[in-house]
């Protein structure tokens, strides 16, 4: 294989379809990799697969299924199993969301949404898929993790509560699983401009303050946590495992006052 190539790689990446999910299927689909994405609505799941085959990358697949739900998750991977003939070299999960509030104004059920979609997804996941990144002899898992779960930045406690646990996870993981093959990591971005972000930057005054405490002096684009993924899934990172990568402009090494907005 060509250096810093994924072909004949099988992936598979949750919450393909959007955002840094759909920039990290690019990333592994350019670089050679088969991959199959699940999101939750048939829609979404159609429109973005038909987008990757006009752009070129005919070996991208999809699956409508919602990982929080078992059910789902179980179908997910008979779906993954027929389409890769029961092996898998590449694990995303990347799903996950945030509800932006005081932690005194949190409702049981808001705080069972966060830990079910941002951790207990990801944990459950590894579990079913292991049997066939094992297969795959030679496989990576990468979490899609935050810069929240390193510094406080004003995301919620919760939302940095379920990241921080993905971080202990990716470190026992990588240890646990070694003996069979499997390399385990995350990434954890910063501010990236994707809708989600956008949101929330769209408040000028807090932008600026984003910006100001980034030594790159901007906030990030959603190829570059793309592409970070896929090295990380290539052989040239062989000999990384355990790691949670912040992909932050340098802002987890800057330091941090926030503003006074509110969350």
């Amino acid at each position: 294989m060509p250096p810093f190539r994924l072909d004949g790689k099988r992936a598979l990446v949750t919450g393909g379809t959007k955002g840094l999910g759909a920039a990290i299927v690019r990333s592994l689909a350019t670089a050679g990799a088969k991959v199959h994405l699940c999101a939750r609505t048939r829609a979404d799941v159609d429109a973005a697969v038909r987008a990757w085959r006009a752009d070129g990358l005919t070996e991208v697949s999809g699956s409508a299924r919602d990982v929080t739900d078992p059910n789902a998750r179980d179908a997910l991977l008979r779906d993954v199993r027929a389409r890769f003939d029961g092996e898998l070299d590449i694990l995303v999960s990347n799903v996950g969301f945030n509800i932006r509030k005081p932690t005194t104004e949190f409702t049981s059920a808001e705080y069972r949404a966060l830990m079910d979609a941002n951790l207990e997804a990801s944990f459950a996941l590894c579990q079913i898929f292991h049997p066939l990144l094992r297969a795959a002899s030679s496989a990576s898992v990468v979490f899609n993790s935050s810069v929240a779960s390193l510094v406080s930045m004003q995301s919620g406690a919760v939302y940095a509560m379920t990241k921080g646990a993905m971080n202990i996870l990716t470190k026992y993981l990588a240890c646990e699983w070694a003996r069979d093959g499997v390399r385990v990591n995350a990434v954890a971005p910063w501010y990236i401009n994707t809708p989600l972000a956008r949101a929330v930057l769209k408040d000028e005054r807090y932008k600026k303050h984003v910006v100001d405490a980034t030594p790159a002096a901007r906030v990030g684009e959603p190829r570059e946590v793309g592409d970070v993924v896929a090295f990380l899934c290539m052989d040239e990172a062989s000999y990384v495992t355990g790691q949670v990568l912040a992909i932050d402009g340098g802002f987890s090494v800057n330091g941090w006052k926030p503003p006074a907005a509110k969350l």
